[in-house]
């Protein structure tokens, strides 16, 4: 008979991370442990269960029948126990507290940042953790407290409103070699890897037959292989137009834009911090004029 009282819940999560990643190794680096810590973890779980959950495969962990039973019910646990500590965290007192916000790079680099002084400013309490994160985050697993992104967050769990609108264009510098030769354009776009990104769609749809004459895999590089005259750059125009020596080419190409999103999980949407650090994030995006909602309307 399992004895209930003796199931460490921290064997729960190393096993979570093992049915997560498909391997030891794997979940060793998400958990950032060794990997004897999880093998020691995961067997000391199936002994307190007195089950095999995983079977331990060559290169990877392959879970059994109990296994993925045991698996959705250690889901459910660890979204009741990330809930307990979103409640927790939405109680603390106002304005002191430390806030995790992932932003998309090109947001992080050439936004945001340069805006933390005013933020500490007004809000010297509160400790703002800034990532730039281009994967999809979870904020129901209490991955970020609030999320900046390029497509509208789609767990159930999130509230999530459009803030802005960011218009790209096509720029190259000013004394690009091919310049004056459209047929002759190089372009600078990403890799196989961003496939189907869609401004890497959008770049490539306007390239057709014409080269790639490199990947990168940032904006904030493609911003300077531009600025180095390598190639065209499908960039966002907040970027472009406050670059001196890139000139926009795009005058016959039809407009393309990317919608930029705000989201929190609903726990956590009134808490007094996190709702200083949206505000900090909305004031941001509606100041800068290439991408406020207002402008946008504007000029459509």
């Amino acid at each position: 008979m399992v004895d209930w009282q003796i199931i460490d819940w921290e064997d729960i999560r190393h096993f979570l991370a093992v049915a997560q990643s498909g391997t030891l190794s794997g979940a060793a680096r998400s958990l950032k442990v060794d990997h004897a810590t999880v093998s020691r973890r995961l067997t000391a779980l199936e002994a307190a269960l007195d089950v095999r959950l995983v079977d331990r495969l060559p290169r990877s962990c392959r879970l059994t029948m109990v296994g993925r039973q045991v698996f959705e019910r250690a889901m459910e646990m660890e979204a009741g126990a990330h809930g307990i500590a979103r409640l927790a965290k939405a109680a603390h007192a106002p304005l002191v507290d430390k806030v995790a916000l992932s932003a998309a790079p090109v947001l992080v680099t050439h936004l945001l940042a340069e805006h933390l002084t005013r933020f500490r400013a007004e809000y010297p309490d509160i400790r703002l953790s800034l990532s730039s994160e281009g994967q999809r985050i979870s904020l129901s697993r209490r991955e970020a407290d609030v999320v900046l992104r390029m497509a509208r967050p789609d767990e159930a769990s999130s509230v999530a409103r459009k803030i802005g609108t960011m218009a790209f264009g096509l720029y190259a510098h000013r004394t690009y070699v091919h310049l004056a030769t459209p047929a002759k354009w190089q372009f600078i776009a990403f890799d196989e890897s961003f496939a189907d990104m869609p401004q890497q769609l959008w770049l490539l749809g306007l390239a057709g037959k014409r080269p790639v004459a490199c990947e990168l895999n940032l904006i904030s590089e493609h911003l300077i292989a531009a600025r180095a005259g390598a190639g065209v750059a499908g960039l966002p125009c907040f970027l472009g137009e406050r670059e001196r020596d890139l000139v926009r080419i795009d005058q016959d190409v039809p407009p393309f834009s990317r919608d930029i999103w705000l989201a929190v999980h609903r726990d956590l949407r009134k808490a007094p911090a996190v709702r200083a650090v949206m505000d900090f994030v909305t004031g941001a995006v509606s100041d800068n004029r290439d991408l406020s909602l207002r402008a946008n309307r504007a000029g459509a």
